[in-house]
């Protein structure tokens, strides 16, 4: 037998749930020598629409670097952004 594990609290909201778990070791909380594999077929990240106004040359850019890389170009977008937000 483990170390005795700590009482999850109770949260609001989910931001305070990730705010706690952020800052907190969850082998305190749980014992992950008793988990179990699990798959989540159908989940898929939460997305937000957003309205993003280009100049009409940039657009036609991007669109024919998607297409030379046989991606969507939005989904190109994306890459673009995560790499940027990763290199800095």
């Amino acid at each position: 037998m483990g170390k005795p594990l700590k009482t999850i609290p109770s949260f609001t909201n989910e931001a305070e749930e990730r705010a706690f778990w952020e800052a907190s070791d969850s082998t305190d909380y749980v014992d992950w020598s008793q988990a179990q594999s699990v798959v989540f077929p159908n989940l898929k990240p939460t997305t937000k629409t957003i309205s993003l106004r280009l100049p009409q040359h940039l657009l036609d850019a991007i669109k024919a670097a998607a297409n030379s890389r046989d991606v969507p170009y939005q989904s190109l977008i994306k890459i673009w952004l995560q790499e940027k937000l990763h290199n800095n």
